[in-house]
């Protein structure tokens, strides 16, 4: 049985998947985590794990000696104000640690706006929202850690998140999903299980200093998905709303970026097939196990 002592800056549902994963695996984990709730004991699905507090500014000290135990760090907070927490708070501690796997998990939304073209590591990042910048900014204070420190780490680019439980399908049956009229717009998603399979895939498959785009092979509008998820739950009359006719200013902002993410150097470096190539086989496996 392999051992693994791995220390997560947030357990958010990309997290506990990786977790799950190892645990399927028959790793023997000793898992410590951050939330924004008071230090205490937990457990998830039968493992039995430390959870500090860190919520912006103040956290347990008591964590500090994990995470110099530490020999897996996965950071998935994203930025607070447009500030890397882990990298302003928890840089001298990292690079103290024992660490031979770092991951940072960052986003898509680095890239900006590309009017639809397609979009691969080596594209030009021109974030156009708040969110875009302070993860660009984040990435780069990490990418400066791994070369000043020689530090093993490891950036993931995430397209858009869907899962069993938060996806189109969801929001259908809710009420809650409507048809955005805005045309030529394109965006990657992919499958938090896929996300999942590849964190666990660069546990033994692991380049210090490299970028992935983690995304799925079928980048599309909002509108087909939309529309492809209503077909298969036989809804019909979906309100249509106009882009500036958006009431939240973060789904607002999601439809100023239009871009195609290219996931060939994923798919070749982790020699990983997805589990759901497109939202096609995704929403289609949700609909038959768990509505």
């Amino acid at each position: 049985m392999k051992n693994l002592n791995i220390f997560c800056f947030g357990f958010g549902q990309v997290a506990k998947n990786f977790i799950n994963k190892i645990n399927l695996k028959k790793y023997n984990i000793n898992l410590s985590t951050t939330s924004r709730s008071e230090t205490s004991k937990k457990t998830f699905n039968g493992i039995e794990y430390q959870n500090y507090l860190l919520k912006d500014k103040n956290y347990d000290y008591a964590l500090i000696s994990k995470l110099k135990e530490s020999d897996h760090i996965l950071i998935s907070i994203p930025p607070i104000e447009e500030i890397d927490i882990v990298t302003k708070q928890f840089s001298k501690y990292i690079k103290e640690s024992k660490a031979k796997w770092i991951t940072y998990l960052s986003a898509t939304s680095v890239y900006g706006n590309h009017d639809g073209c397609w979009v691969d590591e080596n594209s030009k990042t021109k974030p156009t929202t708040k969110n875009g910048i302070s993860r660009l900014k984040a990435e780069n204070e990490w990418i400066s850690l791994k070369r000043k420190y020689n530090l093993p780490i490891q950036v993931l680019r995430l397209s858009g998140i869907y899962s069993n439980k938060e996806n189109i399908l969801a929001r259908l049956r809710s009420g809650t999903a409507k048809l955005v009229n805005k045309k030529n717009h394109y965006f990657s998603r992919i499958h938090v299980d896929d996300i999942g399979n590849i964190l666990f895939e660069s546990l033994t498959k692991f380049r210090s200093g490299e970028i992935y785009n983690l995304s799925d092979d079928k980048p599309t509008s909002s509108q087909e998905i939309t529309l492809y998820g209503a077909k298969l739950l036989n809804i019909e009359n979906i309100e249509v709303i106009e882009v500036e006719d958006i009431e939240s200013k973060m789904v607002k902002n999601f439809y100023k970026d239009s871009k195609k993410i290219n996931n060939k150097k994923m798919k070749e470096f982790f020699n990983y097939r997805l589990k759901f190539p497109t939202y096609v086989e995704g929403l289609n496996y949700i609909k038959n196990n768990f509505i």
